[in-house]
């Protein structure tokens, strides 16, 4: 993946800034992420099954010709964690209480996998196969991968889960990959495991991080800009009762 910094489509990967592209998924309209540096290849999520991960895995060495060194979860619901397992040599990532959430979630994950339209042996495959994280984020932590690329890792607060965990790429333009924090294809989901009330402040400290010109790339859907943000955080504080 070369330093152009033109929004174009590569094979199905959106260039986004020089060194950072992203996939929408055609199940569920996942996105994922990449970010590259001299030394390391960053991808954020990593799909919903074990067959799915060695698909991303295999993609993104045809488009970086390197394989995928660090992985960023998001945070720990099925379709963003469970193809992990096919990166058995990347260092995982995920905020403090992701581990004990899938320590204790496995069931769970399945039955919403197999709800989502996951086959079921494919989902007792992945959940047989989960990968939880190595390396635990309480607030941030720069993360360098080489040449002069550093990305924050950093909880923002809860919201969409006890434990998002995005992505911040500085750059021109900056990216911020949101995980579902912030979502563009459908409203944002709040289940049982969300911190529907603190989600408004947390896409204050959002929008703090990227500023005003960065790229948001939701977890579902296309990249918006800060204005769609500042609306969704807008929506979401007039439908859960805050200000």
């Amino acid at each position: 993946m070369d330093s152009d910094s033109t929004r174009r489509d590569l094979g199905g990967w959106e260039h986004l800034a020089p060194g950072v592209a992203r996939r929408r998924l055609p199940f569920l309209d996942v996105t994922i992420g990449i970010v590259v540096g001299d030394e390391g290849v960053l991808m954020i999520d990593a799909g919903s099954t074990p067959r799915e991960g060695e698909e991303l895995r295999q993609q993104v060495m045809e488009l970086t010709g390197r394989p995928v060194s660090h992985i960023v979860l998001t945070h720990g619901h099925f379709d963003h964690v469970l193809g992990a397992s096919a990166f058995p040599h990347a260092q995982v990532y995920g905020e403090m209480s992701l581990d004990g959430y899938l320590e204790r979630g496995g069931v769970t994950l399945r039955d919403d996998a197999v709800a989502h339209g996951v086959a079921p042996d494919e989902a007792t495959e992945a959940i047989e196969a989960l990968v939880r994280p190595g390396n635990l984020i309480h607030e941030r932590y720069a993360l360098d991968l080489g040449g002069a690329r550093e990305v924050l890792l950093v909880h923002p607060g809860g919201g969409h889960t006890t434990h998002d965990l995005v992505v911040v790429v500085p750059g021109t333009p900056a990216v911020v990959f949101c995980g579902d924090l912030v979502e563009e294809s459908g409203e944002p989901q709040a289940g049982p495991d969300s911190l529907a009330r603190q989600w408004p402040a947390t896409l204050d400290r959002l929008l703090r991080l990227g500023g005003e010109t960065a790229l948001y790339v939701p977890g579902h859907g296309a990249v918006v800009d800060a204005r769609f943000v500042r609306a969704q955080r807008d929506e979401l504080a007039a439908r859960f009762g805050v200000s």
